[in-house]
């Protein structure tokens, strides 16, 4: 008869240091994957996924060009990466539905740090009304700001990097309301399905220019805006249904766009990343 207590008993080294997924993991040092490029991002004051990008392009060796509509918190944004001791960091205000001051965005970060590598489109609009009480405006205002926002910047980077040498990359933040319905959200999905097509579409143009799109569809998000235009029972309610069991921060989308920045995705271009746990 074999001895119960000499039988090899399951190692539990590793299990007592290892961090549950439903915690947030502490955000991974940079690796230099950008190292000696300029990153422009758009809607990046705050503390949402644009302010986390343009942190992560700093950490990733780059120069960063920030832009928002919000003059105030896109210089409080400026001065707190400014104050991290990495690349440079200049911003300019930019209001994304204006063709002239998007143009101007592209031309400014030329003009000051010389060039443009990498056009981040982070710019997008949500709230949450019914279609039956949706009105022209709300409609047209969120595919504006989302998706006409996505075309106008594309635009004017592909403008310039058709008439330079060295190529570049853009990415797009798409959402996974591109591919799922989710009630009160109408237009802001039609605006980000919209994103992945631009996506697909530009991205096969672009290649004539040695340019690479891609987008990210994150499910969502935990950020102080997010918090502003929606409830807390349903961000509670979609977290939850996370396989993860928790949103995501900020962080971990901008680590997906520096991948998509950076050479470690060469070979992909015109692809829709989806950075979510949702269950199938």
């Amino acid at each position: 008869m074999t001895d119960p207590s000499s039988d090899p008993q399951p190692s539990t080294a590793n299990s007592s240091a290892r961090t549950p997924l439903s915690v947030a993991p502490q955000e991974t040092p940079g690796h230099g994957l950008l190292t000696g490029r300029v990153v422009v991002v758009t809607a990046a004051a705050g503390t949402g996924i644009g302010s986390a990008t343009a942190r992560r392009a700093l950490a990733e060796g780059a120069d960063v060009v920030l832009s928002d509509v919000h003059a105030r918190r896109l210089e409080e944004t400026r001065e707190e990466l400014e104050e991290l001791g990495l690349g440079k960091v200049s911003a300019i205000t930019c209001d994304v539905t204006d063709t002239a001051q998007v143009d101007a965005l592209i031309a400014y970060a030329v003009s000051t740090l010389g060039r443009v590598d990498v056009l981040v489109n982070n710019a997008g609009l949500g709230g949450e009304t019914p279609v039956a009480d949706m009105t022209d405006d709300q409609w047209s205002r969120v595919l504006d700001v989302t998706l006409g926002s996505t075309f106008r910047c594309t635009r004017a980077a592909l403008n310039y990097f058709r008439d330079v040498e060295h190529g570049g990359v853009i990415v797009n933040n798409a959402s996974v309301l591109g591919w799922r319905a989710q009630h009160g959200q109408a237009h802001y999905a039609a605006a980000k399905a919209g994103v992945m097509a631009l996506t697909r579409c530009s991205a096969i143009e672009a290649a004539a220019y040695g340019v690479r799109i891609n987008a990210v569809a994150p499910s969502i998000a935990n950020h102080a805006f997010l918090a502003k235009v929606t409830s807390t029972e349903l961000l509670d309610r979609l977290a939850s249904d996370e396989a993860f069991g928790r949103a995501a921060e900020p962080w971990e989308i901008a680590t997906t766009i520096a991948f998509l920045a950076s050479d470690y995705s060469t070979y992909l271009t015109g692809e829709v990343v989806s950075v979510s746990s949702q269950r199938a």
